[in-house]
């Protein structure tokens, strides 16, 4: 009975915990993966910066030629005025299906919803001091994206709009050839509208940009405006101008729009990278730290094995 009593005190007796160095080393080897990893981290970021910033001299360059073709529709669009509205609206949003580019794709997503609610900063409410009367927009006008990134927020909270969206455009420099594409499949898909209305980032400066729109007039709001009702068109004259007219705008929304993306990774990634210098920063003071305590406890741990010698 009494052996078995010793026996149950011998395996009940705690175990030696772990000398007191072992628990700093371990901490210490957890500082140092963390700062090698964040070091990695810096450098990508570091690198998609200088990549970032090389793009984006050509994407200026492209946006200022491809600029052009918009100022084309403005003037056509604005020697050509219409008294009759144009209710049925469909809205092709621009983006792209790259992210790490701050929030270039939300800019556009939540611009289009303020839009579709009728808020009073929608991009399409009269501007302060217009004379001209706030138009009312269905909320279930068609919607039609361009870029993966935009598509996954509206499809949460417009899904139901989607009629189509495009991806793998404008990868690198948009050219004319990928608008001319996209709009040709809007105007083969069978969606019925008066007027196209562009939402996409308008370039500001190399720091900042701001989600603006560009209204393209439709087949029949061509036809009925003031300005081809004085003279004889064909009817297929009509209908290619419109379709050159959506391509023109489209090509200078996704130009510019590019240039917005470069940007905003350029300074993403700027952003990211200092962020991890202060993150090495921090994590090496804890890490001298940690090691001159390791080390002041084992010289402490000698000196006193040495005085009880």
């Amino acid at each position: 009975m009494f052996a078995r009593q010793i026996a149950s005190r011998v395996v009940a007796a705690p175990t030696l915990g772990a000398p007191q160095g072992a628990r700093n080393m371990a901490t210490l080897r957890e500082i140092e993966l963390r700062l090698k990893s964040v070091r990695n981290i810096e450098k990508i970021t570091k690198s998609m910066k200088m990549i970032a910033s090389t793009k984006l001299a050509k994407a200026q360059r492209a946006m200022q030629a491809g600029k052009q073709y918009g100022l084309a529709n403005s003037e056509v669009f604005a020697n050509t005025p219409s008294d009759k509205p144009a209710p049925h609206k469909l809205f092709v949003v621009i983006s792209s299906d790259k992210g790490l580019c701050g929030g270039i794709h939300s800019s556009v997503s939540k611009a289009t919803r303020r839009a579709l609610a009728n808020a009073a900063d929608s991009p399409l409410a009269p501007a302060e001091g217009s004379t001209s009367a706030a138009e009312t927009i269905d909320a279930a006008s068609p919607v039609m994206v361009v870029g993966d990134k935009s598509k996954a927020q509206l499809i949460r909270a417009v899904g139901g709009n989607l009629r189509l969206t495009f991806n793998q455009i404008g990868r690198d420099i948009p050219t004319f050839a990928d608008a001319a594409g996209v709009a040709d499949l809007i105007v083969k898909s069978g969606v019925k509208y008066d007027s196209v209305v562009i939402v996409y980032n308008k370039f500001v400066s190399a720091i900042s940009y701001e989600a603006a729109i560009m209204e393209v007039k439709g087949e029949e709001g061509l036809r009925e405006s003031n300005g081809f009702k004085a003279y004889e068109n064909e009817d297929d004259a009509t209908k290619d101008l419109a379709e050159f007219s959506l391509a023109n705008a489209i090509f200078a929304a996704l130009v510019e729009g590019h240039a917005c993306e470069q940007s905003a990774r350029r300074n993403a990634m700027d952003n990211a990278s200092k962020n991890a210098t202060d993150m090495i920063g921090s994590l090496q003071m804890q890490y001298n730290r940690g090691r001159q305590a390791a080390i002041t406890n084992e010289l402490v741990d000698i000196i006193t094995g040495a005085s009880a010698l």
